[in-house]
């Protein structure tokens, strides 16, 4: 897939879909909105009216633990809310 690294399938996003043709997948984060455009067109054979991107911060934690502090954080996520034209469908169950 390239720049598309999974589809986000949740309650929200399967409700937007269904209602308002707009699918949302989790992308590299060096992605443009072109680049995601193009890799979504060609994947799936759609034709594409808008990229939406989201950026998402790595939450940090700090546990305490017996043997001392222990620092860890989430990984840098960027999501793509893509709203693809009249007609055109994205089916993700579909074996391709």
């Amino acid at each position: 897939m390239g720049i598309l690294i999974r589809p986000i399938v949740t309650e929200k996003a399967s409700s937007a879909s269904e209602l308002e043709n707009r699918y949302s997948f989790e992308v590299k984060t060096g992605a443009n909105k072109v680049e995601i455009k193009k890799a979504v067109e060609d994947f799936y054979g759609v034709t594409v009216k808008k990229v939406r991107t989201l950026n998402y911060k790595p939450k940090y934690k700090t546990k305490y633990t017996k043997t001392g502090v222990q620092f860890s954080k989430t990984n840098l996520v960027k999501k793509a809310i893509v709203s693809v034209s009249e007609g055109d469908t994205i089916d993700f169950y579909e074996n391709q």
